[in-house]
């Protein structure tokens, strides 16, 4: 058996932002498997390779993965691709990945253009370590927790938004993270691209139209947590889905105290 996948990365926007290695693998595959064969068949056409392809979404990740696993099977090779950027990350693949390990099948990825490294790239943020946060939950109790997890991470924050969420992002960012520096990098390496640069609360989008990648300075954790009361400080841990006494312990660290010290604050109740 020959077969195997091929997770093939494409272009975010500009459509020469392709590796001849990616041109390689579309034009020597029996299937190639995308997020939306409308969209793909651009590029396509662009490179001119002409090969059978299917739709595989998240609306049918499922069903469509257990008819690549069949191909493999039959010794085909398959190429997966999304809209733009990377198969798994943010788009459909990980469900295709997971089985593809539990029928222990090959498979293999071929890198290249990547909105939030480039978005990293773009905003002059620290790049020493940085946390991709994909695109915020759409139900506001999930997202404000979700966000609140990351809020105490020292490494810069990536979020992916479209351009209806944009302004409701950076807003509930906001108000959880507070004013902190931001780069939002809209329709990267397409003509009108473009980076915005502020602060959290000040920062705004007009009329936003295209894709967009929020970038977010990382906690300054004297400055973000200890300047806290210390029961909103042991209640933002709280809020994170951590114990009482996981919370406690995580404070006295952050206060450079020990955790009997936080804890007979917290029967004294003072504030």
């Amino acid at each position: 058996m020959s077969g195997k996948v091929y997770f093939v990365a494409t272009p975010i926007g500009n459509l020469g932002d392709i590796t001849i290695r990616a041109l390689e693998i579309l034009k020597s595959a029996d299937y190639i498997a995308c997020e939306d064969t409308r969209h793909s068949v651009i590029l396509l056409n662009h490179y001119e390779i002409k090969k059978p392809t299917f739709s595989y979404h998240k609306f049918n990740e499922n069903k469509s993965a257990l008819g690549i696993i069949d191909l493999v099977k039959q010794g085909k090779k398959v190429a997966v691709i999304s809209d733009a950027g990377m198969p798994v990350v943010s788009d459909p693949g990980v469900i295709l990945a997971k089985k593809l390990i539990e029928f222990d099948l090959p498979f293999e990825v071929i890198p290249g253009a990547s909105a939030c490294v480039t978005a990293l790239a773009l905003s002059g943020l620290d790049s020493a370590s940085f946390v991709f946060g994909g695109f915020l939950p759409e139900k506001n109790q999930e997202r404000v927790a979700y966000i609140r997890r990351l809020a105490t991470a020292e490494s810069t924050l990536i979020f992916y938004s479209a351009c209806h969420d944009v302004e409701k992002d950076l807003e509930d960012l906001f108000q959880n993270l507070g004013a902190r520096k931001v780069a939002v990098c809209n329709d990267i390496t397409k003509k009108f691209e473009e980076t915005f640069r502020g602060v959290l609360g000040e920062l705004k989008i007009e009329n936003p139209r295209g894709e967009f990648v929020i970038v977010v300075e990382g906690a300054n954790i004297q400055n973000a947590l200890n300047s806290l009361t210390m029961n909103e400080h042991i209640e933002h841990y709280i809020s994170t889905g951590v114990s009482k006494m996981e919370a406690l312990k995580l404070v006295a660290k952050d206060r450079n105290l020990s955790k009997s010290d936080v804890y007979k604050y917290t029967l004294t109740d003072k504030k």
